[in-house]
């Protein structure tokens, strides 16, 4: 697991800060709370203080694309900080700041009312309104202290080079614009500060207003940070701030929110929670411009992963199918467009291979690090021939998978001649990269593979979940070359390769001690890495556990020592590398719950399935109705309250997908051919749960359940 240190200099109080030399590539920031708030909008995003400031040397400011844009964002008083009444998001692109001035020289307390209103669509836009409640007159300084340091995101997550010598500064004399700009090498950013009212004077990078107000005078500026031209960002939300705040201004992902389908509930914590899901994946929402085709897919999770990725993409997208089918298409198609083609050690790339990340940033642009993009994931080929079968499943779109038949091809051929590196059947992984990432399953921490005993294999590993992905694609694929890829000699070899693969793996991966239970993994030299994990979920998932061990693997989930009351945690007690804090060593992950939730569905475990939802509701009631993207492994009974994991992204999306699948869980529904199919099973504390505009086969359907009785019918037009 990656150290964790409260910074004394950090100035967002609550938030723990993963050290700059951790080997945790995905360590980062906790949820955003009642200290610090972040407004986002596709790829950007700006994260303040309570004051809505961004003290310099702090990890806030305004991010885009992998680029921070501003790096400070001070307001202060006759050089004071202000006081805060109370800070809210009111959707998660605008924010408003409520604030007022402390004990001032001249100037008493709660003299004044400050209101800061922000929100981030084509840039960043702020209004700053004030108003005196003295009876005389008054005189202060209003300034607005401002840096851009054009630090790479992951320079923030560790120590920003400093850049301050190469930033030209360009600023207006009239007060109305400050512009910092930076070049190096090919990469080149600028920020420019717009003042609707132009700044008395401007002191250094500070804009500086002398305000003065009579009894109940009202002062206002607005503020705009442009984003830059020709970064592939489409449709934001745009216009005055105040037609933006009360819902006046077009607003392209409400538009898209209110097109999902709607889901109600008996249980109020139900309905808040996938109301919330239904927002934040709307936050999340990608809608760029890949290679030039436009594509709207989930990004992974705030602050850090506002971009594509491969595998978090695709389980997301995979969740919310039942809501809708656009987020996977999408998927499907940002990442076809972006299917390796050649090798190359630095970047992990492979022909056919799906990619693991892509950045935007200085340091990937420039060739120092390797996300434009990077591939080093072993798992994200197979999920997208998972999704892409799961998607025509859905919809019927024989022309989409058409269309992708030659990345489909290439993922095959991926799977056998360079994920199998060693010819003996199984997927293997192992980086060329320095810059790579060792552990290439989703269990990518340094540690998230080891032995009972704590001790880390060698390269290169198999682990069991990829090896459960790639039986479930070859099937899906089959049926796919079935269908509308019209290939029966394709077909019947990928079945035959998927059974071959479930003899040996079962076979080789099967571990009679302890009760019974699969292997994470197996390591270089083929031997059995031999940890309890949640990975046994997702083989139930994949449907490559035979029919007569599937009460072992069930009892080994639901155990004491594996199910932590919220969910199943990611490491069984009984391993001596267990810790409830560790990333992959007993946390506890929605996402990874869902999969194992749909994978004990499948198998007919419907009470065990159930519990999993219903830990997982419970749990979400306590994080506002949001599920982080990773709880600690802490139990229940003894706790009494979840905890999250100390660096957990909120949102996230595959844990926003979460309810979703749940739901898909406890519905039993699934198309078959050309129709929904209900197969309900409801817990009582959930009550009746319905759905409209559910989309499936180019129609909309109506659903309802309750218990076990439900039915399932096409909506009027």
């Amino acid at each position: 697991m990656a150290a964790v240190r409260a910074t004394p200099a950090n100035p967002f109080p609550g938030l723990l800060i993963a050290d700059s030399d951790s080997g945790d590539q995905r360590a980062i920031p906790p949820e955003l709370g009642p200290d610090s708030l972040a407004v986002l909008s596709g790829p950007t995003f700006l994260y303040s203080n309570a004051q809505g400031d961004v003290p310099p040397g702090s990890i806030g400011g305004l991010v885009h694309l992998d680029t921070r844009l501003l790096s400070g964002w001070t307001l202060t008083i006759n050089g004071s900080e202000l006081l805060v009444l109370r800070s809210e998001t009111i959707e998660h692109y605008s924010a408003q700041y409520t604030l007022t001035n402390p004990d001032l020289p001249g100037l008493p307390p709660n003299s004044l009312a400050i209101r800061r209103l922000r929100y981030v669509g084509d840039g960043l836009h702020e209004r700053l309104e004030l108003v005196s409640f003295r009876l005389e007159p008054v005189r202060f300084e209003l300034r607005l202290a401002v840096e851009a340091d054009f630090a790479d995101l992951f320079e923030v997550k560790s120590r920003v080079r400093d850049r301050f010598a190469e930033i030209s500064r360009d600023h207006a004399a009239d007060g109305s614009e400050l512009c910092f700009s930076y070049q190096r090498g090919d990469f080149c950013a600028q920020t420019r500060v717009c003042c609707a009212t132009p700044a008395d004077r401007i002191e250094g990078d500070d804009l500086v207003w002398e305000v003065e107000l009579g009894p109940r005078e009202f002062w206002k500026v607005d503020l705009r940070v442009p984003l830059p031209d020709g970064m592939g960002v489409v449709e934001p939300v745009r216009g005055d701030i105040a037609d933006v705040f009360h819902g006046r201004a077009d607003d392209p992902l409400r538009r898209w929110t209110e097109d999902r389908a709607v889901l109600r509930s008996d249980s109020t914590s139900l309905e808040r929670t996938l109301r919330q899901s239904r927002d934040d994946l709307s936050a999340l929402r990608l809608d760029l411009e890949v290679k030039g085709q436009r594509i709207m897919l989930p990004g992974a999770g705030l602050p850090w992963f506002l971009t594509v990725f491969g595998r978090d993409t695709l389980i997301s997208a995979y969740q919310t199918l039942v809501a809708g089918p656009a987020l996977a298409k999408g998927a499907l198609l940002a990442l076809a467009r972006l299917q390796g083609e050649a090798c190359d050690d630095f970047t992990d790339e492979e022909p056919g291979k799906i990619l693991h990340e892509v950045r935007s940033g200085e340091l990937t642009r420039s060739g120092q690090k390797p996300y434009g993009p990077y591939y080093g994931t072993a798992d994200a080929t197979q999920l997208w021939l998972i999704l892409l079968s799961e998607y025509w499943r859905w919809t019927g779109d024989d022309e989409t998978v058409r269309q992708l038949r030659d990345n489909a091809l290439a993922a095959w051929r991926w799977i056998d001649e360079y994920g199998d590196r060693d010819g003996d059947g199984y997927v293997e992984y192992a980086t060329r990269s320095p810059e790579g990432l060792g552990n290439q399953c989703w269990r990518d921490s340094p540690d998230g593979v080891c032995f009972a005993d704590g001790r880390i294999p060698v390269l290169p590993l198999a682990t069991s979940d990829l090896q459960g992905y790639t039986y479930d694609a070859k099937l899906r694929l089959a049926e796919l070359f079935d269908g509308p890829l019209d290939d029966p000699a394709s077909a019947h070899r990928l079945r035959e390769q998927a059974n071959t693969l479930y003899e040996r793996f079962n076979q080789d991966f099967w571990i009679e001690e302890r009760g019974g239970y699969y292997a994470v993994a197996l390591d270089g030299d083929k031997n059995r890495v031999d940890s309890k994990t949640s990975n046994m979920g997702h083989l139930l998932w994949s449907g490559i556990v035979p029919p007569e061990r599937a009460d072992a693997v069930v009892r080994q989930l639901m155990s004491p020592d594996m199910f932590s009351g919220w969910g199943i945690r990611t490491l069984s007690r009984e391993e001596r590398p267990y810790n409830a804090l560790g990333y992959h060593l007993g946390t506890v992950w929605p996402h990874d719950n869902s999969i194992a939730a749909l994978g004990l569905a499948r198998y007919g475990y419907r009470a065990e399935s159930n519990r999993i939802s219903l830990a997982m509701i419970e749990a979400a009631e306590q994080f506002g109705y949001r599920l982080p993207e990773a709880l600690s492994g802490f139990d229940r009974e003894r706790l009494l309250f979840a905890v999250p994991y100390p660096t957990a992204c909120s949102p996230q999306a595959w844990a926003a997908g979460t309810p979703l699948a749940l739901i898909r869980a406890m519905l039993g529904i699934d198309p078959v051919e050309g129709r929904l199919v209900l197969d309900p099973d409801v817990p009582e504390e959930l009550g009746r749960i319905a759905a409209e505009r559910v989309r499936a086969f180019g129609q909309q359907w109506e659903v309802e359940a309750i218990g076990r009785s439900g039915h399932v019918r096409l909506q009027p037009s």
